[in-house]
């Protein structure tokens, strides 16, 4: 198994660090395959995003992560997010970390993936962050969430 996950081939597929998606260099305009390759998207074990769809599987060339959110909306005591797969989930704040450059970053889809907060939804969680002595935190259902450096 590990021969053939080593045997890849590449899908020609770029995901820029702003969430836009190519193939061979040309930008892919049309919603539908994209989500299409959302829902056949998985990381293997050493990091690598890979489309996988009847028995065909191909390596996704990332250049940050493969999700963004795109939108947060306060929910109650917690937080709902938008992500560019055009689904929505409630943020889990022990996963938020900040990451090179300080850009602001969580798990999604059950903690499988990595999601990078576009500009704009960073500036819409931004507004419940707080910070005490110098660090950061999210206060959900009533907990403080300190959110960590990726290299912590």
């Amino acid at each position: 198994m590990n021969r053939q996950i080593e045997e890849l081939p590449p899908c020609e597929i770029t995901i820029k660090s702003d969430g836009t998606w190519y193939h061979k260099g040309v930008p892919i305009i049309r919603k539908d395959i994209i989500k299409f390759f959302y829902e056949h998207m998985e990381l293997d074990e050493k990091g690598r995003y890979i489309i996988s769809w009847r028995n065909e599987r191909c390596i996704v060339d990332v250049e940050d992560t493969a999700f963004f959110v795109q939108r947060v909306d306060k929910k109650g005591d917690g937080f709902l997010l938008y992500l560019s797969d055009e689904t929505q989930e409630e943020l889990d704040p022990e996963t938020l970390y900040i990451g090179k450059e300080n850009v602001l970053y969580c798990r999604v889809k059950d903690g499988k993936f990595p999601a990078r907060f576009l500009r704009s939804a960073y500036y819409q969680i931004a507004e419940y962050i707080e910070e005490e002595d110098g660090k950061y935190f999210l206060t959900v259902k009533g907990k403080r969430y300190f959110i960590r450096h990726a290299e912590d």
